[in-house]
């Protein structure tokens, strides 16, 4: 039995309260949390680099084997309601899951809101055709690919 989403769940359940396809369905698809990042120890501050884990497909920002994907990458982090308040500053400022956790409205490019899930690669959102896989540079000169997250 497919379990069916509740309208605009987003505007009025507490994320706690998500059935698991409504809560999976706040993700964006914008791969952004599939970049590695680098935090600064000194500032706290927490760095992205367009170096992608080795599951995330670059076109499709969708991870390539996302059920198993702890199997092959064992310190993916998975964000859950539970997990979420301790790893939000990890997210980009655009993350739903992020933004519905501060409090603020999803964006026009999401999903949810204009019902495709190419918008948010039309929005210029996601990571789709600009990332090298992190395998390909060596650990120490990941400084050398930080980028500047957009707003």
């Amino acid at each position: 039995m497919t379990e069916t989403m509740r309208p605009k769940f987003w505007e009025t359940l507490p994320l706690e309260a998500l059935t698991h396809n409504e809560w999976e369905a706040l993700c964006d698809g914008c791969g952004k949390c599939c970049l590695n990042k680098l935090e600064f120890e000194d500032t706290g501050e927490v760095a992205f680099t367009r170096l992608a884990c080795q599951l995330l497909d670059g076109e499709t920002c969708r991870c390539k084997n996302y059920e198993n994907r702890r199997d092959f990458v064992p310190d993916c982090v998975q964000v859950t309601p539970e997990r979420l308040p301790n790893i939000v500053y990890w997210l980009p400022r655009t993350c739903a899951y992020r933004r519905l956790h501060e409090g603020k409205p999803l964006l026009d490019w999401h999903p949810l809101i204009s019902g495709t899930t190419q918008s948010v690669h039309d929005a210029r959102i996601s990571v789709q055709g600009w990332t090298l896989p992190e395998t390909s540079v060596p650990t120490e000169n990941w400084e050398d690919y930080l980028i500047e997250e957009t707003p």
